[in-house]
């Protein structure tokens, strides 16, 4: 058992909507600078589970730590200060600004201090090398981003919340209708982020997608861990049976 303190533990946490139990005795830990796979079928927990560690719910009983802390965020501005970024499946982009507009959006840089004007010099700068560092090209950082692909929206996304630096970045289903090509280059981008040392939590359903790139797996089911394995541990065909027949892996 590695002695290095997990980026995230979960220990025995609850969590309930109405007479809905989202999240029963939830116990796990995340690694650091690893790539942790989040699968399971529709309704298992998974949303619940990442918007606990993101600051948008607080679990109604258990314990959340955070680099060995225990902490109770109110928010996700709290968690992002912390240093967890969140790329949702909706990629929070508006599609009436320009890419360097989303690049900082709710963070723009201004000319001396707070209240002076946008800085949209270094924006502009600042969000190309961004995606740039992603391997991904863009000439004008004021094109609209209504005109990009799935696959470069995908990367501002990616690059602007590794823009901020965090400790850990939560992706939500990051290749969902996406090409296989542009699918491919979104894993490319997983792959760099853990090789910075940042950790990694994927959620995914397509488990033949993500097996090569996870370094382990946490299955949920109806709100509870079914499976919390190394990759070396498990097959994609366990991992695919426990999900439909609802049984448990070896922990």
């Amino acid at each position: 058992m590695s002695l290095v303190q997990p980026i995230v533990e979960l220990i025995d946490v609850h969590k309930k909507f109405g007479n809905v139990q989202a999240l029963s005795n939830i116990s796990c830990k995340i690694p650091r600078g690893k790539v942790t796979a989040l699968v399971g079928d529709n309704g298992a927990g998974k949303s619940t589970f990442i918007k606990i560690i993101c600051g948008v719910h607080l679990p109604d009983s258990g314990k959340f730590r955070f680099q060995g802390e225990e902490v109770r965020w109110q928010s996700p501005d709290e968690s992002r200060v912390a240093g967890v970024e969140t790329v949702y499946q909706d990629l929070a982009l508006v599609n009436s600004l320009s890419i360097s507009r989303n690049f900082f959006l709710g963070k723009e840089l201004h000319k001396w201090g707070r209240f002076g004007p946008l800085d949209r010099q270094r924006m502009n700068r600042d969000a190309l090398e961004g995606v740039a560092s992603l391997g991904i090209t863009l000439e004008d950082a004021d094109r609209s981003v209504a005109k990009l692909s799935g696959g470069q929206r995908k990367s501002i996304a990616i690059a602007r919340s590794l823009y901020f630096q965090p400790k850990l970045l939560v992706l939500d289903e990051p290749t969902a209708a996406l090409s296989i090509k542009e699918s491919q280059i979104v894993l490319e981008h997983v792959e760099e982020v853990r090789d910075r040392g940042i950790s990694v939590i994927f959620i995914s359903h397509n488990i033949h997608l993500i097996y090569p790139l996870a370094d382990r797996f946490l299955l949920l089911d109806q709100g509870k861990v079914l499976g919390d394995v190394e990759k070396h541990d498990v097959s994609p065909q366990d991992l695919i049976d426990a999900i439909v027949h609802g049984t448990s892996l070896g922990n």
